[in-house]
């Protein structure tokens, strides 16, 4: 085939496309002009109940399981019934770009664009559906009303009992020696500040002490010296001599009784410079130490921190300054206290925030390490719109409620959720208008039924005809249509074309 034919028979088929488009809308058959003129509004129509994708349009039982068809309510009815009675009234208003924002009366969207109305007879999408009352009764359908009231939580979780930090000490060794008698032996012991922890032999100690006697000594022949800058030197020597002893954790009885025997100790004791429990012993009786090694570690725990683990959905209702009761495992009074910290980071392995609740321990009740139950009083949140929990249907990235229209319709609709608070109650953001209800059971059911509906509106839904060949290319050529000039492959096109 030449080129010239194949131009002359893409034309010829062009031709006969436009004649026929053409005829088909002036001509219209005779057969539609008498179902035009003699048929009504919307023709009914019957489906399976248990096969929906089976509709016919003349009753009888469906091919398939053998059942008797029903009719087909039509979507878009109830709207065209409100057009032909009379004027629709309007609902409420929505914004186009966000279906949770909807208001009582007209006005701007959050974007800044005009809110559409959306009229009692339809809903966004036309998804409302109608069930008589006794499919309701059967499926159990239940509403409730969604009214501004006052949210409150409880907040209960476990904590676990820790030492108050700043309450912790480790006591080191600050000169070598040996451990000559260890007076505080057991690990749990009770300790008072100043009460006796070791006595220790240090060839350094014997030294200062021995020291100490001799400045004591000069001083005393030098205090009646004519030259006054000679006795401040001896006084200056002698100061010095008990600081060096003092900063060895020398007390200040036993430099006092030094000084008043003249006596050098072989050993010297060290006292307890902290109240609380043995934590830690790492000294032996015997036992080599070096300065800088740590011998004890002693906490006092007549104050106490709890750590409650906060979960990340609870942290908006936890607020510092709060107030908790401590609720012991073998029971007893619940023990108050206040939240003091919120901890700004999240446990990976638990994904919980910790909250700090400080609490006196004066009677050791409370035992670090020990897991205790905490109920947190979150504060009242006031006058906010709320529905039950059970009316919300939640697919992870978006909330749906069902709202009861009345005369059996309810329509599905996004709304934005807030807090969740006691006795199964949500707050709405956005969505819902004080007095609407809503579904709060079988509401799964009814979500079936709506997109079931919507799948068959969009089946029965007519097909746009599509546009015609030559449209969008109005005054080109073949030539231009298939590219002649741009490296002559105008050929090839013909013949994909027809291939």
């Amino acid at each position: 085939m030449t080129r010239r034919e194949k131009f002359f028979l893409v034309l010829i088929v062009i031709l006969m496309a436009v004649v026929g488009a053409l005829s088909l809308q002036k001509f219209p058959s005779p057969e539609d002009s008498e179902t035009t003129a003699a048929a009504p509004a919307e023709a009914a129509q019957y489906t399976c109940g248990m096969h929906p994708f089976v509709i016919q349009d003349e009753p009888g039982t469906c091919p398939i399981c053998g059942m008797n068809l029903t009719p087909l309510k039509s979507v878009g009815g109830a709207a065209k019934t409100a057009q032909a009675g009379g004027e629709r009234k309007i609902k409420y208003w929505v914004a186009p770009m966000d279906p949770t924002y909807i208001r009582d009366e007209p006005g701007k969207s959050p974007m800044g664009m005009d809110l559409v109305p959306v009229y009692e007879d339809e809903a966004p999408g036309g998804s409302v559906i109608r069930i008589d009352p006794v499919t309701q009764q059967n499926m159990g359908v239940r509403t409730a009303e969604a009214v501004r009231r006052d949210l409150k939580r409880t907040v209960r979780t476990v904590g676990l009992v820790g030492y108050e930090e700043p309450r912790q000490f480790s006591i080191n060794a600050k000169i070598g020696g040996w451990i000559e008698t260890l007076h505080v032996n057991e690990t749990g012991q009770f300790i008072k500040k100043g009460q006796p922890l070791l006595s220790i032999y240090s060839p350094e100690l014997v030294a200062a002490q021995e020291e100490y006697l001799l400045a004591l000594n000069n001083k005393s022949r030098l205090e009646k010296s004519p030259f006054p800058e000679i006795a401040e030197g001896a006084e200056r020597l002698l100061e010095s001599s008990r600081k060096r002893l003092n900063y060895w954790d020398i007390s200040n009885r036993q430099i006092e009784r030094l000084r008043k025997t003249g006596e050098v100790k072989k050993s010297m004791t060290l006292y307890a410079p902290y109240d609380g429990i043995v934590t830690l012993k790492m000294a032996n009786e015997g036992q080599r130490i070096q300065a800088g090694m740590e011998l004890f570690r002693i906490s006092d725990i007549s104050n106490v921190w709890i750590y409650a683990d906060i979960y990340e959905y609870e942290l908006p209702w936890v607020k510092v300054g709060q107030e908790a009761r401590v609720e012991l495992p073998y029971g007893g009074e619940p023990i108050r206290g206040k939240i003091d910290q919120i901890y700004p980071y999240l446990e990976a392995k638990t994904r919980t925030v910790k909250a700090r609740i400080v609490l006196d321990n004066p009677e050791y009740t409370l035992k670090p390490d020990m897991y205790v139950n905490v109920l947190i009083d979150a504060q009242t949140v006031k006058d906010v719109l709320a529905i039950p929990s059970e009316a919300v249907m939640d697919t992870g990235e978006s909330s749906t409620v069902f709202v009861a229209l009345g005369d059996g319709k309810f329509e599905p609709r996004q709304i934005r959720t807030g807090l969740r608070g006691e006795k199964g109650y949500i707050q709405v953001e956005e969505g819902l208008l004080p007095g609407e209800w809503v579904v709060t059971s079988a509401q799964f059911m009814l979500d079936s039924e709506s997109q079931l509906r919507e799948a068959i509106s969009k089946m029965m839904e007519p097909k746009q005809p599509a546009p015609a060949a030559h449209e969008g290319h109005e005054g080109e050529s073949l030539d231009d249509l298939f590219g002649e000039e741009a490296g002559g492959k105008g050929d090839e096109k013909l013949d994909d074309l027809f291939r």
